[in-house]
């Protein structure tokens, strides 16, 4: 009979084993037990370091994915921004043409493409006389005398007219605001 092998009689007592042979493994079994049972308390604890460690990994995967999304968005805006700007100034010079009736007929179907172009990447001119003056859209180049107070820090004229993309401003529309006297 090995250590680990305890025989156990009907009765409750070991078969052939004296009151100290019976003490002695007694001891053996509690040591091993509580043997047992702190190996299980470290497996506990490590088991729990590792699922702690697993949810750390897996929310810091969850945030670089985030992350790497909102710098996507951000860079194609970006892109668009850009890429609008530098379209501005040929839509300026198409609607001045277009309003002194410079534009050829041969032209017009070209021109629509531009508009059409400019409204698909989100472009949106604004500022028109009677707005009320916002420094978030307009930069004042003068000011002019007005009567009414309901003409006060209105936008008396236009000078430039302002683009955006969304809700970022591009360019600031260039206008004159009216002043009560």
């Amino acid at each position: 009979m090995t250590d680990d092998e305890i025989t156990i009689d009907a009765d409750g007592t070991e078969e052939g084993a004296s009151e100290e042979e019976i003490e002695a493994q007694e001891s053996r079994v509690d040591s091993k037990l509580a043997k047992v049972k702190k190996e299980l308390e470290q497996c506990k604890k490590e088991k729990q370091e590792y699922l702690d460690g697993w949810q750390r990994s897996k929310a810091d995967y969850v945030n670089v994915l985030k992350r790497a999304e909102e710098e996507r968005v951000a860079a194609m805006e970006k892109g668009k921004t850009k890429a609008a700007q530098a379209f501005i100034t040929v839509i300026d010079t198409l609607i001045r043409a277009e309003q002194s009736g410079d534009v050829p007929d041969s032209f017009k179907s070209i021109a629509k493409q531009l508009h059409d172009a400019a409204k698909n990447i989100g472009l949106t001119q604004f500022g028109e006389v009677g707005d009320m003056f916002d420094p978030s859209l307009h930069e004042a180049l003068g000011q002019d005398v007005v009567e009414s107070s309901e003409l006060d820090d209105s936008v008396t004229v236009v000078l430039e007219a302002g683009w955006k993309s969304g809700d970022t401003v591009l360019r600031p529309a260039k206008v004159r605001v009216g002043q009560m006297s």
